[in-house]
């Protein structure tokens, strides 16, 4: 696919500051393709924002913890109603989903039906550290001008098994087939840091923009 930049211009997204997460390398990276990027809590800003990142590191429970202390989980579930593009990043994608079994189990955010369990690798180290091959199962504006197989930069020992098989918009292999990407209407899912993975990285998250610029202005 040919790598178009002048598609969609990029849109303000907002940026949920619950403290676990690579905020500055996230605003940076959509600062970086012209996208105006706030990290912020107060909700009535994420509200006026044409589309919300969710961003995380670390164990799930914990972060669902300080999500649902914020109101969070709520926020995102009205801005998902309104129609407003939603995308997870890295342990970010994991929240999206209803629960994890991480460190005893825990719920996650619910946006999309399935549970998150650690990887499937069976002699290969875990956590999963390095560029992997994306093949994408169907086209979507996210992944508009992306190669098929793309590869980005993973760090992550766990990944989310969807209930249903299309929200699956990207797989990876690591000992065993996992879901890379996700996408279910509005909402949108990448278990890799995009804003770690050079070009293709940055033209995701550009591609994230411009949904959120459609959905302002429609």
């Amino acid at each position: 696919m040919d790598k178009r930049q002048d598609s969609e211009p990029p849109g303000t997204v907002a940026i949920l500051d619950y403290g676990m997460g690579n905020l500055r390398s996230v605003e940076k990276a959509f600062e970086h393709v012209g996208a105006r990027a706030v990290r912020t809590r107060d909700h009535d800003e994420v509200r006026r924002a044409g589309g919300v990142v969710l961003p995380g590191v670390g164990a799930m429970p914990k972060a669902m913890e300080l999500v649902r202390s914020l109101g969070f989980d709520d926020l995102l579930h009205e801005r998902r109603e309104a129609g407003v593009p939603i995308i997870g990043i890295c342990m970010g994608m994991q929240l999206l989903f209803q629960s994890t079994t991480e460190l005893g189990g825990a719920e996650g955010v619910g946006l999309l039906a399935g549970a998150v369990e650690r990887l499937d690798a069976p002699g290969l180290k875990v956590p999963h550290i390095g560029w992997t091959p994306v093949s994408w199962r169907r086209r979507a504006g996210l992944i508009e001008g992306l190669d098929d197989p793309t590869a980005f930069y993973h760090v992550h020992s766990f990944a989310p098994r969807p209930a249903n098989r299309e929200d699956l918009l990207g797989t990876a292999e690591y000992g065993a087939t996992f879901a890379s990407v996700v996408a279910r209407d509005n909402v949108y899912g990448a278990q890799f840091h995009p804003e770690k993975s050079g070009p293709d990285g940055l033209a995701l998250l550009r591609n994230f923009a411009g949904l959120g610029a459609r959905a302002a202005a429609a």
